[in-house]
């Protein structure tokens, strides 16, 4: 590694709980000699999730594809020769699509309003709802998706639906009301998130017989007994992910601070440098995403040029949407213009809980120097 490199500011650096943190939860593990298979520190961190979300219940699971999938075989079931399609958004990381993948569907993408949402409304008489076995709406870098219109999509097509809202979290913490219901509510606690088990998901909905399908999903299609009765996948989160979870719930309110601080100086230095309307950043989206949004395809460019020219790492998080990766090229799709304009202008820019201040002003004095001489609009 050139000493250039060895300099290179990540876009994410994520922390979790310290070694010392763990000791308590890991020495639980070594009394129970439970390692996996809906331990004891599982069944803890399932509670003191669900506790953050009002009365739902919290189904753990490997990761966050595995919680979509887990979501999908409870709901929907596997695809069928009629209803082969999952609906996705064009807009979205590409484990939305993956997750329908390996429950048989095929992703129609569809595309996005300005924000990078999927709305029911759009698809009351879209075509592919006849060959369609799931809908996936999206929760856009973590904006939350409300219950309430998607329940009424499903009563009136039929259609089941599973939220992927993988970078959420904070949203559901700060207020789960519309935000949970009938609806599974698949959430990722990867390290990249602001809430993380170092890797693993989970499910949120507050039907328990439905939760209770989402566990047995998850688990070879056992519940209370080793026969495998229902469509299903291993998906199971281990304990010690369950310890680093619970550790990070421990801390969670320094955490927070720590996140918030650093989205504040970004907002201090966007503010002084006269680029404010180009950062995106909670409580828009999740903590754990910084974003800068340039106003053309070519000024995004020239951004994520210069800013690795000057040592710090850059990220489309979404790319250019899900359905430009090779792996889904062939797949069926209606035009996406929003979708593509989205993904052609938003960059992510280096953010972790203890970014010094100094980097940040530095990140945003290069951002700045390429975007204030243009429009930056939202």
């Amino acid at each position: 590694m050139s000493g250039n490199e060895a300099r290179r500011v990540p876009v994410l650096r994520p922390k979790l709980p310290s070694t010392a943190a763990l000791v308590p939860y890991l020495q639980r593990i070594d009394a129970s000699r439970t390692y996996t298979n809906h331990g004891p520190l599982v069944a803890e961190l399932e509670d003191r999730l669900a506790a953050t979300a009002g009365d739902a219940t919290f189904v753990t699971a490997s990761n966050g594809t595995m919680a979509i999938a887990g979501a999908i075989l409870a709901t929907a079931g596997w695809a069928t020769p009629e209803r082969v399609l999952a609906i996705v958004p064009g807009f979205t990381f590409v484990a939305s699509a993956i997750a329908a993948r390996l429950c048989g569907y095929r992703p129609y993408f569809v595309d996005v309003d300005a924000n990078g949402a999927l709305q029911a409304d759009a698809l009351r008489a879209h075509p592919a709802l006849a060959r369609a076995g799931v809908v996936i709406p999206v929760a856009p870098f973590g904006r939350p998706v409300a219950q309430a219109p998607w329940e009424r999509f499903e009563r009136e097509s039929g259609i089941p639906v599973v939220i992927d809202a993988a970078a959420s979290f904070d949203f559901l913490e700060r207020d789960a009301a519309g935000l949970t219901g009938a609806i599974p509510v698949a959430i990722s606690t990867h390290a990249t998130k602001s809430f993380s088990t170092g890797e693993g998901g989970g499910v949120l909905v507050t039907d328990a017989t439905l939760a209770a399908r989402v566990t047995q999903a998850l688990n070879f299609g056992f519940y209370a007994n080793r026969s495998s009765a229902t469509p299903s996948v291993n998906g199971k989160l281990s304990e010690y992910h369950a310890a680093v979870g619970l550790a990070e719930l421990d801390g969670r309110g320094g955490k927070r601070a720590d996140l918030d601080r650093t989205i504040g100086y970004y907002r201090a230095a966007a503010s002084d440098e006269g680029i404010g309307d180009a950062l995106l950043a909670w409580p828009d989206v999740a903590r754990c995403y910084v974003m800068l949004r340039a106003p053309s395809g070519s000024a995004r460019a020239a951004l994520e040029h210069a800013m690795d020219a000057a040592g710090f790492e850059t990220r489309s998080w979404y790319g250019d949407g899900a359905h430009a990766h090779p792996e889904f090229a062939g797949c069926e799709r209606d035009a996406l213009p929003a979708t593509e304009a989205l993904g052609a202008t938003l960059l992510a820019v280096p953010s972790a809980p203890d970014i010094p201040e100094a980097t940040v002003r530095a990140i945003v004095r290069v951002a700045a120097h390429v975007l204030r001489e243009g429009s930056v609009t939202a």
